[in-house]
């Protein structure tokens, strides 16, 4: 039992971290399971990488609380209006991976769940980072209000690649809100909203596939890594945020490169 809850705190420290930063979080766990697997099912362990992004959810929604809050006292009839305006753009967006999630989630686990398609999109990513990084553009959307429902469309749609392990829903969506004109803070803050209906309605429905027939130590295992994730997600958002003010995404690119030819490096060894 000891064990279980080290691994699932690792693993909590892992995806609190990965979830946010444009490196891709499903990547990090399942290259972290090939070497430190939880024990029991592989139905369970496919229910515990998804469902403890929970963790991650709570830590987005208790930092901007108040900001995603339309009932807010502390708001003005305008504000709340631009608040509830937020959450339709974040629904909007939400929609195209939520349709090619329900309809492809298993094809897209059993053909591209693997180490090899990891390493490439980690590649592929981090080349495309460095790439809008260098064509300075200038952003035209500074602020969420000024984002038009279109542009929240189409950020729903890179958040779609993302279905692709190893591709990252920050780093997709991030990418895609800069490449459309937002600037930095906004792209993360827009990724980060997105992540609520999207990683909720992946929890809820591995919960309800796995079936709640939960065991007493895989409901602590489960809980242990959702609230170290949630723990860690709160720094790892407020890093963030304070990182890209000064700095731009280049470093991630480069992270994301290099730990691609890492893993494919050491899976051709292993094979």
């Amino acid at each position: 039992m000891i064990i279980e809850l080290l691994k699932s705190i690792v693993f909590g420290i892992v995806q609190g971290i990965t979830e946010w930063l444009p490196i891709s979080s499903t990547g990090h766990l399942l290259l972290f399971n090939e070497f430190m697997k939880l024990s029991g099912s592989k139905d369970f362990s496919d229910m515990f990488f998804t469902v403890i992004q929970f963790g991650s959810i709570l830590a987005v929604l208790f930092l901007y609380f108040d900001k995603l809050n339309p009932f807010s006292g502390k708001k003005s009839e305008v504000q709340k209006k631009e608040t509830w305006t937020l959450w339709i753009k974040v629904l909007i967006a939400s929609v195209p991976a939520a349709v090619v999630g329900l309809v492809f989630n298993d094809v897209i686990h059993d053909l591209l769940y693997g180490p090899v398609t990891i390493a490439i999109m980690l590649i592929l990513y981090g080349v495309l980072f460095i790439i809008l990084e260098n064509s300075h553009r200038v952003p035209k959307i500074r602020n969420l209000g000024d984002m038009k429902f279109q542009t929240a469309l189409l950020i729903g749609v890179c958040q779609m690649l993302a279905l692709i392990p190893g591709t990252s829903r920050s780093g997709a969506t991030i990418l895609g809100a800069v490449f459309f004109g937002c600037s930095r803070a906004v792209a993360a803050e827009f990724s980060f909203f997105m992540a609520i209906p999207v990683m909720f309605g992946a929890s809820l429905l591995e919960i309800i596939k796995y079936g709640f027939a939960f065991s007493m130590q895989e409901i602590i295992v489960l809980l242990v890594g959702m609230v170290v994730a949630f723990a860690v997600s709160m720094l790892a958002i407020k890093f963030l945020m304070s990182y890209i003010r000064r700095h731009d995404f280049k470093l991630f690119g480069w992270y994301r490169i290099v730990l691609g030819i890492i893993v494919l490096a050491v899976f051709a060894l292993l094979s």
